[in-house]
């Protein structure tokens, strides 16, 4: 994820994925439902980190942070390695 945008579609879609409520949501970490609302619609220049870290942890999810160029899902890192070791013996 590379902008604020993208993020905010990422808690929605994990809160769709728990069948929560914004508006529930909201309560739990201890903001506005109109404040997630904007966020999830990329519609605020800004969302605080504590505001962030609540809704997060509410959602059972945590924020990591990964270099650029190093993202990637598991499968397709086991298929680099996987190609990596047959390149190794194939070369030999």
């Amino acid at each position: 994820m590379q902008t604020l945008q993208e993020l905010g579609e990422a808690v929605a879609v994990r809160r769709k994925q728990l069948g929560l409520k914004q508006g529930d949501v909201a309560a739990m970490a201890g903001i506005t439902a109109e404040s997630l609302s904007r966020f999830e619609r990329g519609r605020t220049a800004e969302f605080g980190a504590r505001k962030l870290l609540a809704v997060l942890a509410v959602l059972g999810a945590e924020l990591g942070v990964i270099a650029q160029g190093q993202d990637g899902n598991l499968d397709e890192l086991r298929q680099e390695r996987a190609q990596t070791s047959t390149n190794r013996t194939g070369a030999a």
